[in-house]
């Protein structure tokens, strides 16, 4: 299942390294096994054996930005990094390196662009199942690139949608998108409006790169559970004030959310919502220490901003199935 020539011993001696492009990496990827390998990951009590610093941002030339997402588990014995560059010129590129936590060896390099794909669309599904209703049957997604496909593909696997909803940007081939999908999940793909998007839909992701709120919140039903992915920056955001006001919000880590997520440090700032709308962080909605939706006309919102425990599970297991 991996291409020619990528595994070769380390100058000590030591473990194979192993080298993986994005297509050995979406080959040996299995959606519904990542899921269950992130869920495990935080619901233990990860805190006593993860040391996962905030990641760093670096700016770049006109605009762009380098992030730098480090973890070493010691309960693993394994630690790793990931860099990822966005750019206007050449869009998101990103490398994983999986290390030996004692040795230092470096026991894998792998593309990184569909795997982050995956890994964050396996913690949204994570977070949709533990805050959506069981009985939710339309998906509704915002953007149609990357991050929309990959959340396509991976939430039908915790959730069965009858069909999905897709709101495009100005700037792709929405009905393109919606056709391509739509053979390959074999159920109905509509291109829609915002507002439609949002008020047919009982799962709603958005998987953009706007920095501005993508919908309204005053469009949202009771009961509607929110995956937001894609703002990353204190100053950016996809949803808006009137949103988190409605919403019980769970983030993945708080240290991340609190660093990094226009989505909530923007409400908080303008005194929209307070501290205490944050009910739980994904580690204690997964271990079932905090409660996520109290009933069925909850509107709940998992904000991601992406963290290192992600990677690093996600890149051991993947290296793991390609020593086989």
């Amino acid at each position: 299942m991996v291409s020619d020539g990528v595994c070769e011993r380390n100058r000590l001696g030591g473990p194979l390294m192993i080298t993986l492009n994005d297509v050995d990496v979406q080959a040996l990827g299995v959606p519904s096994e990542i899921i269950g390998i992130i869920r495990d990951a935080f619901a233990r009590d990860y805190h006593k054996t993860l040391h996962m610093p905030v990641r760093t941002q670096v700016p770049l030339a006109d605009g762009g930005i380098l992030l730098l997402m480090p973890a070493y588990d010691s309960e693993m014995e394994v630690a790793g990094v990931k860099t990822v560059t966005v750019t206007a010129s050449a869009g998101v590129r990103a490398h994983y390196e999986l290390m030996d936590g004692v040795s230092g060896a470096v026991l894998a390099r792998m593309e990184a662009r569909w795997f982050t794909d995956l890994r964050t669309a396996a913690t949204s599904a994570v977070a949709t199942d533990l805050l959506a209703r069981p009985d939710a049957t339309t998906l509704g997604i915002f953007g149609s690139g990357r991050q929309a496909t990959a959340h396509i593909s991976v939430l039908p696997l915790v959730r069965r949608f009858k069909r999905v909803l897709v709101c495009g940007s100005g700037r792709s081939d929405v009905d393109w998108f919606c056709k391509s999908n739509r053979a390959i999940l074999k159920l109905p793909v509509e291109p829609v409006t915002a507002e439609e998007c949002v008020r047919e839909s009982d799962v709603i992701c958005t998987c953009t790169t706007s920095h501005d709120p993508v919908f309204r919140g005053e469009w949202l039903r009771p009961g509607t559970h929110v995956n937001l992915v894609g703002a990353f920056q204190p100053h950016t955001r996809e949803c808006d004030d009137e949103t988190m006001r409605r919403a019980r919000i769970v983030v993945d880590t708080y240290e991340g959310a609190m660093a990094e997520a226009g989505d909530i440090l923007l409400p908080l700032k303008s005194g929209a919502i307070k501290r205490e709308q944050i009910v739980a962080d994904l580690h204690e909605l997964a271990s079932g220490n905090r409660q996520g939706r109290t009933g069925p006309e909850d509107i709940t919102v998992f904000k991601s901003v992406g963290c290192a425990l992600e990677d690093l599970v996600t890149a051991h297991w993947i290296y793991e199935r390609a020593k086989r």
